[in-house]
């Protein structure tokens, strides 16, 4: 097919399905970067299993991949996939209820069968029953056969073939959307270039698909999408996790000082430790720790000899790590500590996101501890707000929780690369002058104590965790001292509000109802409101970054509203801190499945409140 005759689309959502085995997130992240190179807009959803290796061609071990890109500007991966990419029954079963009627199904047909169909718990095979897929445009290839026969020349086994046909898969996709080859060929080489055998499998398999797709009468249509129109600016494909890390490296350039991390590897936090040990040229230190509580102690004991000190977990992670910050916030010193959260309780479902750790953020620690919560938005947000946590950290001396989540963590979008220039420096401020020293003597703005290096001469003073008399520091069981202390902290982390921005609503700026949102409930909130404004129905959003202390207008901006709805992905943590602090009885919209909210459920929650608002109008 002549690609002048290509349809022009303006959005495009791809799934990849297969077994964990398959290699779907590689392929998925190549289609990814090509269409980021390529100019588009675009925002992927990874979707692990939750088994370490579970058995292959069963539900339980099913992998996918997510990706919409488009020529417009996006905020979700796509509530629905155009096409879905199965490699085998399994990947069709656990994935086909979220392809809509006409939607496109390109099956690899080879892994059909009796075997992998029981193990799928296919009584009949859905390609050849006449009914099972009739309402959807299928497309059945022998993609293993096929992605053998092209490697054929190269004397593998069969075997050692079946490991290229993801990349199989990958050409036919791209020949569908025009997709450029050259940039996966490059990676090929950078990615293997000390096995070349595999290098060229990779790429008689991507061109072999494209070649198929290309010639086939299978395919009757092909599309284009073009590239979207962004800000002027040096852009990169990055995930959530990518950016944490580049911002907290950021941070610590800022602020002229060494960047610690200590952790203890748990999903979907330990690619923030890759990340960061990558980068040891930039004076980063990165230690593995045996245990979350180690990984804490460590963490402070950085904090306290005067490096930016961070320390990153999950939250059953956060919930070992409670005794120690809370070791932190007496002590007050600028810690930071990452919870990239998960659906739980306990263990829960390591690879499916949650927001279910916000109250535990909040009070998960004995006694009156309180702490600053950040929270970013979208996967390249995740740079900003870690930068802003340090500043944060340092400026008020006080432990700050950044929380992030399995959806930010592992997807992905452009980020505009911003100068150094255009960055703000961090200020680090260490006490020198032993001259009337007194370590818990507060910064009368900020209420922040002095920041004093060990080994300064004339400053030495006392740590731990009992508690501290006011000004010296020295240990104290006086009870209205500890309430002064314990009112002075919660103070202090209360005055931060001064220096964070104010809660920007998008749509009309008062009036009937404000969803209201925080995290990575963005996309899909942000989608549906504007969506429902295009067409006419008036509706507001507002999303917080700031969870502790709100943003100092939250409560005025609330109060312009007559209905306030909530979604989160949680029973409704965000909504009782809401209740308590400005008496606003939200309505709460909740999801704990392990996945993200999709655009059409916030609409319909949206349509729903407005209907009954209206009928208690009437």
């Amino acid at each position: 097919m002549d690609h002048t005759s290509r349809s022009v689309l303006e959005r495009v959502t791809v799934r990849f399905a297969g077994d964990s085995g398959d290699g779907l997130q590689v392929v998925g992240s190549q289609l990814t970067n090509t269409s980021a190179l390529f100019g588009n807009d675009l925002a992927t959803l990874p979707d692990y299993p939750a088994e370490i290796r579970a058995p292959a061609g069963t539900l339980p071990g099913v992998s996918a991949f997510q990706i919409s890109f488009a020529s417009e500007d996006i905020h979700t991966p796509g509530d629905a996939p155009d096409v879905l990419v199965a490699l085998n029954p399994a990947a069709l079963k656990a994935h086909l209820e979220d392809i809509p009627e006409g939607g496109t199904l390109i099956v690899n047909e080879d892994a059909f069968t009796s075997q992998n169909l029981a193990k799928a718990g296919y009584e009949s095979n859905p390609l050849t029953d006449n009914k099972s897929l009739a309402s959807y445009r299928l497309i059945p290839l022998p993609i293993n056969s096929q992605n053998q026969a092209a490697l054929a020349h190269l004397g593998m086994s069969p075997r050692q073939a079946a490991r290229s046909k993801n990349f199989y898969a990958l050409g036919i996709v791209y020949w569908l959307y025009d997709r450029p080859l050259e940039p996966t060929l490059r990676w090929f080489k950078v990615k293997w270039g000390s096995r070349p055998e595999v290098v060229a499998a990779n790429t008689a398999a991507l061109k072999a698909g494209y070649a198929f797709a290309d010639t086939t009468e299978l395919f009757t249509s092909a599309y284009r999408v073009p590239a979207a129109n962004l800000p002027p600016g040096t852009y990169r494909n990055i995930t959530g996790n990518e950016a944490t890390a580049l911002g907290f490296i950021t941070a610590a350039h800022l602020a002229d000082r060494r960047l610690f991390y200590a952790s203890y590897p748990i999903t979907p936090a330990s690619t923030v430790l890759h990340e960061l040990a990558r980068h040891r040229n930039l004076g980063v230190i990165t230690f593995q720790a045996e245990d979350e509580l180690a990984a804490i102690g460590a963490a402070i004991g950085a904090a306290f000899g005067g490096s930016l000190a961070l320390t990153g977990t999950s939250g059953p992670g956060l919930a070992l790590k409670s005794e120690a910050l809370g070791l932190a916030v007496v002590v007050e010193l600028p810690l930071v500590v990452i919870d990239v959260q998960r659906a739980g309780p306990s263990t829960g479902m390591p690879t499916k996101t949650e927001q279910a750790d916000l109250l535990q953020a909040m009070f998960g620690r004995n006694g009156e501890a309180p702490v600053a919560i950040v929270a970013p938005a979208t996967p390249s947000e995740c740079f900003a707000m870690a930068v802003e946590a340090f500043r944060i950290a340092v400026t008020y001396m006080t432990p700050v929780l950044y929380l992030s989540d399995g959806y930010l963590a592992n997807g992905s979008e452009p980020w505009r690369i911003p100068p150094m220039d255009d960055l703000p420096s961090i200020p680090v401020r260490f006490r020198t002058d032993p001259e009337g020293f007194q370590p818990y003597q507060r910064d009368p703005e900020t209420l922040a104590r002095p920041w004093a290096v060990p080994g300064t001469a004339g400053l030495e003073h006392r740590v731990g965790g009992l508690a501290k008399e006011h000004v010296t520091g020295n240990v104290s069981y006086d009870p209205l001292n500890n309430e002064r202390m314990v009112k002075l902290r919660v103070r202090k982390v209360a005055g931060i509000a001064a220096s964070i921005p104010h809660v920007e609503v998008a749509g009309p700026q008062r009036g009937g109802l404000l969803v209201l949102g925080w995290g990575s409930t963005y996309g899909a909130i942000t989608t549906a409101c504007e969506k429902l404004r295009s067409d006419g129905v008036a509706v507001s959003s507002a999303h917080l970054r700031y969870l502790n202390p709100f943003p100092a207008n939250l409560g005025e901006v609330l109060a312009r509203f007559e209905r306030v709805l909530i979604p989160e992905l949680n029973l409704g943590q965000l909504r009782m801190l809401i209740a308590d602090a400005f008496g606003v009885a939200a309505r709460r919209l909740s999801k704990v499945q392990g996945k993200p909210f999709l655009v059409r459920e916030i609409r319909a929650a949206i349509v729903e409140e407005l209907a009954r608002m209206e009928a208690h109008a009437n």
